[in-house]
């Protein structure tokens, strides 16, 4: 060890010693007067020290590190940098913001964009705005939000499932053509109105109308589903039927956007046909020649441990050759990275490594550029006379009439319900990142003028705004009426939480001999939420599946149509409030562990749930008992009257015996039955007598009141049901 210092500080030592040597040298050379030819440059250095002196002396030295700093400032680097922190901080910001009234993060990375361009920004403070985003920079955001937009696109392609295009009915491949091509059509005709006054001078008018259909009836995949996602219907009818529309409009959308994008660049139909022969061409290639390659690559690439740099890089290499051979075909680079993402096998597992990589830097880093380049070229200032306020409102509602109502129309032709219809139509109305897109390249061909341009952006904007107040207003206009219908109905509305799968087959249990014969009639939903820290993403599907297992399997052998709710969340008890509120349940049946005998009443989040829960709760204390056969209802005073009311329904079964322990005797006229099964009697419970019974029913009021009988309930040895009623 000693002799690994004495070698560095040696090395160190001659290191020094050679740099000293050689400046000494070099000042020497410089300075010496004893040689002739140093004579004029020793005059050139003093004429250089005497202007630095005289510089010093009249600018000073705090003027000439301000000006350097300044210049530093000033370079197109460092603008660049202060660009993205700017972008990426009102990104997320308006994001959060937005996302907190339910609206999709992407409608806040929009409105962060314009607010960021000349239609505040630019206009409040126009020399900030210049000084950030000065004219000579674009180019440098450009090409790098085209770059997220590339790796967007293949997340697009990779998440579109073409199986479930092939697999679904013909209703949702007859719809999805049927609401394309009427709101295809009418984005077309209105064309005759604006192309006049907003075509631009470097289109015809055949592209802007094809080009206006393509804006009208294009719908945001990607968003579509994250939409489907929070409101939890991916799993539904009506969640499966709008993707697989979807999927087949964007792949509809594209294509014909390819094909105009070929016609205007070839410039007549002649050219464009070469173009659109080598997309085919290459398309049949990606599909038939390169899948299948990849996909023998992916049985051995499927795990992160062998999905090293390198193929990484081979991913990157194949998804950015793809949009480079779209974009010299002549169509477009993005064009090329989506079909990249198709032809990517859909093992969940390779998928999902892949997403895992990209998804990040595109989304958050690279994607808000774009949002914020968009906003940079709308410009809301141009529509400064109610004229042109009033074509764009008819663009929205043009828009809205196409999309909605054509897929509406379909949707009902085709036999589906109304509110399937109606929702359907609401969500391929959604617009979003994907009409930005259509847009921008729109924009860049010459074909909008930049008064169109900002028309649909807004009409862009209020179309994916208007999604998720609409689903809501449906869900509440059509729960109204079925409400209305099923007023006859006497079976219980009844929510089953758990957080231990079998807990929640015990509640199943439970619920069907709180309703007696009614048990068929009962609407029975059962919820599980899951903290987000607990679980990772990619596993998400297999956990819910697993959790609900137990209670699926004890509802088809009671015959109990069951609805399930699973969530993601840290809020589980704000969560489960929520849902009793939103769908009035009459019954709210929760598991509690034995630890909550240690207070003198319930406490925790289930404390929480009793003090705002807005129906009747009840509170399940298993002791492990197989079977619930002998209960008891314990009636304390006349409070405990509505006790009575699940007496009534449990003593119609006849596979259960029924004991009420009327103590005060003040509920023994509410039910008066003859079946050898029900007894009243007006004993003081006791501890020998409960254990007596396999399920002991009480009130809220009469567990607080006796809890500090420890005696009484700590080493009980049947289960409890404490029960507190609707406020």
């Amino acid at each position: 060890m000693t002799k690994k210092r004495l070698f560095y500080t040696f090395i160190l030592l001659l290191f020094c010693a050679g740099v000293w040597f050689i400046c000494n040298a070099e000042i020497s050379d410089k300075i010496g007067y004893l040689n002739p030819k140093n004579a004029a440059s020793i005059s050139n250095v003093s004429s250089v020290s005497s202007n630095i002196s005289e510089s010093q002396n009249s600018d000073g030295f705090f003027y000439s590190l301000g000006s350097g700093i300044f210049q530093n400032i000033k370079h197109p680097l460092s603008i660049l940098l202060l660009q993205i922190i700017t972008i990426i901080i009102f990104a997320r910001f308006f994001g959060y913001i937005f996302r907190k009234f339910g609206q999709p993060t992407v409608i806040g990375e929009i409105i962060a964009g314009i607010i960021l361009g000349p239609s505040l920004l630019g206009f409040v403070f126009p020399q900030i705005s210049t000084f950030l985003f000065p004219i000579d920079s674009l180019n440098n955001l450009y090409f790098l939000s085209q770059i997220g937009l590339i790796l967007f696109m293949f997340i697009v392609g990779m998440e579109l499932d073409t199986g479930v295009i092939k697999n679904k009915t013909n209703v949702a491949m007859i719809v999805s053509i049927g609401s394309v091509l009427f709101a295809f059509t009418i984005g077309f005709f209105i064309s005759f109105y604006l192309y006049q006054e907003f075509g631009s001078k470097n289109s015809n008018f055949f592209s802007f109308a094809v080009f206006m259909g393509i804006a009208m009836s294009i719908t945001a995949f990607p968003v579509l589903a994250r939409i489907l996602q929070e409101k939890q219907l991916t799993k539904t009818y009506l969640g499966s039927i709008a993707i697989t529309i979807a999927a087949v409009d964007d792949v509809i959308g594209w294509c014909l956007l390819a094909a105009i994008i070929a016609i205007i660049k070839a410039g007549n139909f002649i050219g464009a046909f070469s173009t659109i022969g080598l997309t085919t061409v290459y398309v049949l290639l990606m599909i038939f020649v390169i899948r299948p390659i990849i996909k023998r690559a992916e049985n051995i690439y499927v795990s992160k441990e062998n999905l090293n740099k390198t193929v990484i890089a081979l991913v990157f290499i194949f998804l950015l050759f793809s949009a480079y051979i779209t974009e010299a075909i002549g169509i477009h680079a993005l064009f090329g990275a989506f079909i990249a993402g198709v032809v990517i096998p859909k093992n969940n597992n390779f998928k999902t490594i892949l997403i895992e990589k990209i998804e990040d830097i595109s989304l958050v880093l690279l994607l808000p550029l774009f949002f914020v380049f968009t906003g940079l070229r709308t410009q809301i200032g141009l529509l400064n006379n109610l004229h042109l306020w009033y074509v764009c409102i008819v663009i929205i509602l043009v828009a809205i009439i196409g999309k909605f109502g054509g897929t509406a129309i379909f949707a009902k032709i085709f036999k589906q319900s109304w509110k399937d219809s109606v929702s359907l139509g609401v969500l391929m109305n959604t617009r979003g990142l994907m009409e930005l897109i259509v847009l921008n390249i729109g924009y860049d061909l010459g074909i909008l003028s930049a008064e169109i341009f900002t028309m649909l952006v807004i009409m862009a904007i209020v179309t994916t705004f208007m999604t998720g107040p609409s689903l809501n207003l449906i869900n509440y206009l059509f729960k109204k009426i079925e409400t209305i219908k099923q007023s006859d109905s006497s079976g219980l509305k009844i929510l089953l939480s758990f957080a231990n799968p079998q807990m929640g087959s015990k509640l199943l249990n439970l619920s069907s001999i709180l309703s007696g014969k009614e048990n068929k009639l009962n609407e029975v939903t059962a919820v599980h939420l899951t903290p987000a820290s607990s679980i990772e993403t990619k596993n998400i599907s297999q956990f819910e599946e697993e959790v609900f297992r137990p209670v699926m399997s004890t509802a088809n052998d009671l015959g109990v149509k069951l609805t399930t709710i699973y969530k993601i969340t840290e809020q589980i008890q704000k969560e489960i409030i929520t849902i009793t509120k939103k769908s009035q349940f009459d019954l709210l049946l929760v598991g509690a562990a034995k630890s909550v005998f240690v207070d003198n009443f319930i406490g925790g989040k289930i404390k929480g749930l009793i003090d705002k829960a807005n129906c009747n709760l009840g509170v399940f204390i298993d002791r492990d008992i197989k079977e619930l056969k002998n209960i008891i209802i314990i009636s304390n005073s006349e409070k405990d009257a509505f006790l009575m009311d699940f007496g009534k329904r449990i003593i119609e079964n006849s596979n259960y015996k029924l004991t009420v322990a009327d103590i005060n005797n003040t509920n023994k006229n509410t039910i008066n039955n003859n079946d050898s099964n029900f007894e009243i009697i007006n004993i003081v419970p006791n501890l020998q007598l409960l254990n007596q019974y396999d399920l002991a029913i009480l009130s809220l009021d009469y567990w607080k009141e006796t809890s500090k009988q420890k005696s009484l309930w700590n080493n009980q040895q049947s289960s409890l049901l404490i029960i507190r009623p609707k406020k």
